[in-house]
């Protein structure tokens, strides 16, 4: 007797036989996507299934976990220091290529969306994760190959003095190639691994917590690596041995995803939910001159404990975008045949919709907080890259100063973690909020660096005189903020978003990030075209020390400190989802008031 069934979705290894003596009358254990039958009258046995199923969760997310410190070492490697590798060895501006990793940037984050919907509708949080993979794999290898035969010309060019031979056609466009390709694979599979992790537990809100707290945190040990010595490495010229070594990681964290796969938990994809929420604006609006009930019981919804959308609890209703209800008012015409899906929704499916619809407002007020973020992978780089990079004989890379928001990050997971949450346990809105008052900060000591930074500028020399460590703070904000921030998107996102749609609830995290980053170039543009005019040369001209950057920083935290009071009215307004916790992931019941099934 198995305490799961291997033809479900979860699997808990064989009762040993002392187990087997401890059985009594036949009992139902519910877990998170099955009932199984045990036959035992005994709660310690109902006890160590519990902590079995805990104890494998764990298991598996560790490894999970491995996976995502392993990418990410690898994504890191390409990424953090590719604005230096455009202007180095491409040839690049600053503007241009603070634009072009923007662009980047976001199109990584951009392709969440994409591996969030395949897997919801189609492939499952497993297959979805191993075929980005696979993809981030080749573009990883591709970019190892075109710098090592068409860019690093000559060898050990790019390195801040020896310039680099002009790329040829071909070269260049291998080049968009593979860092595309590295940025389609790596945002494919990032929000649909933090699901699949969260999907190894029960409804456990604490481990889940626990988890995407580590799993941002072993993305940020993961980075640490290419923020130190990758960065080093490439810094001094070696960009295709720094790559090689990205590329051995993600074959390694490849390997390490596979290896469990007999034991992972899965959850079956929901279908394509598109359709789904096309339905009921379309019966809202078929429906728009029928009164809504006063009472809620009137709505159409499947009776008995399944929910008419496959793999989905029921959700209760309630009371936000009410006009929407009409879709699930029952008329005569519903009464008197086959449901049409097109003209009848259950509650369910019409809080779905509402769920997307409530969820909305408050992703909009976290993209300003990305044009924050973004920032340490653009003009951070740059600002860094005019000062003074030494401590003694030893240099400092501009794009090695991230490593202290990787710590930041770290210590912070940690206090919030072990000191802070045992005993105040904010909301996830409350603690993006916190976030989005530390991000504001940072970009106000980030002006206010660049301020001495250009006091201090020797005329004639491309640094200035003051210390690269004048950076530390910024750094070490923006890290302490992306815990608050980052993690509580996760989380909130996650567990906010209908059983169909969590790839899509921790994809709009990544999205998040993506828009911050298109938002990050346009405003780069818009401000070049507005100040670089006449004799003026702009706030982020090709010499930063006659440009005015801090001035950017500090229009960045006026349009945050604003994007804050919306936050807060919307954060007020917000109404949590609620799910019938006895329903069961089903495909469909009887339907009240109906003559015949019909499945969404």
């Amino acid at each position: 007797m198995a305490a799961m069934d291997p033809r479900n979705n979860g699997y808990i290894a064989p009762l040993n036989e002392r187990d087997r003596d401890e059985v009594g009358e036949v009992v139902e254990v519910q877990d998170d996507h099955s009932v199984v039958s045990l036959k035992s009258n005994d709660s310690e046995l109902k006890k160590k299934i519990k902590d079995h199923k805990e104890k494998s969760g764990w298991t598996n997310a560790i490894i999970l976990l491995a996976n995502q410190g392993l990418a990410t070492l690898a994504f890191f490697g390409v990424g953090v220091n590719l604005v230096l590798f455009l202007t180095r060895v491409m040839g690049q501006g600053n503007a241009e290529a603070a634009n072009n990793v923007s662009k980047w940037t976001g199109t990584v984050y951009m392709f969440s969306l994409v591996g969030a919907f395949l897997s919801d509708s189609y492939w499952g949080r497993y297959l979805t994760c191993t075929i980005f993979q696979v993809i981030f794999v080749l573009g990883v290898g591709l970019l190892s190959f075109v710098s090592w035969f068409f860019l690093i010309k000559p060898r050990g060019c790019g390195d801040g003095e020896l310039l680099c031979n002009p790329a040829s056609s071909l070269g260049v466009a291998i080049f968009y190639l593979s860092v595309y390709l590295v940025a389609f694979g790596y945002g494919g599979h990032q929000p649909t691994l933090a699901t699949f992790g969260a999907d190894q537990f029960d409804e456990d809100k604490y481990s889940k917590a626990a988890f995407f707290s580590y799993f941002y945190f072993a993305l940020n040990v993961g980075s640490l690596f290419s923020n130190t010595i990758l960065v080093y490495f490439e810094d001094k010229g070696l960009w295709t041995e720094g790559f090689l070594v990205s590329l051995g990681s993600a074959i390694i964290a490849l390997a390490a995803f596979l290896a469990p796969t007999r034991r992972y938990r899965y959850v079956k994809p929901c279908g394509n939910p598109l359709p789904r929420v096309a339905q009921v604006f379309v019966a809202t609006a078929r429906k728009w001159s029928v009164e809504r009930p006063r009472n809620p019981q009137e709505l159409y919804e499947v009776e008995g404990p399944e929910s008419a959308i496959k793999g989905s609890r029921k959700i209760f209703h309630s009371t936000k975008f009410g006009f929407l209800d009409k879709a699930a008012v029952i008329t005569d015409n519903d009464r008197n045949g086959t449901r049409n899906t097109w003209r009848l929704c259950s509650v369910t499916q019409v809080e779905e919709a509402k769920c997307v619809m409530k969820l909305l407002p408050i992703w909009l007020c976290t993209i300003i907080y990305s044009v924050i973020f973004t920032q340490m992978a653009s003009l951070f780089v740059e600002q860094g890259d005019v000062m003074n990079a030494y401590i003694g004989k030893f240099h400092i890379p501009a794009a090695s100063m991230s490593v202290f928001d990787i710590f930041s990050v770290l210590v912070s997971t940690g206090i919030y973690r072990h000191i802070i949450f045992p005993y105040v346990r904010p909301t996830e809105l409350m603690r993006m909020g916190i976030g989005l008052i530390i991000g504001i900060m940072a970009m106000m000591a980030a002006g206010l660096t660049e301020i001495q930074r250009l006091r201090r500028v020797v005329p004639g020399q491309k640094e200035s005189e003051l210390t690269i460590l004048w950076q530390i703070p910024q750094y070490v904000l923006v890290g302490a903020s992306e815990v608050f921030m980052y993690v509580g998107q996760l989380e909130f996102f996650n567990g906010q978003a209908p059983d169909g749609l969590k790839n899509l609830g921790s994809s709009l995290c990544m999205a998040s990030m993506a828009l911050g980053n298109y938002v990050s170039s346009l405003m780069v543009n818009i401000v070049m075209a507005i100040t670089n005019r006449g004799e003026n040369l702009g706030w982020i001209p090709e010499n930063l020390n006659e440009g005015h950057m801090d001035r950017f920083y500090f229009l960045i935290a006026v349009l945050a400190a604003i994007d804050f009071v919306f936050y807060l009215i919307f954060a007020r307004w917000y109404q949590p989802l609620s799910h019938d916790e006895d329903s069961i992931k089903g495909s469909g019941g009887k339907q009240k008031g109906l003559t015949e099934l019909d499945q969404v």
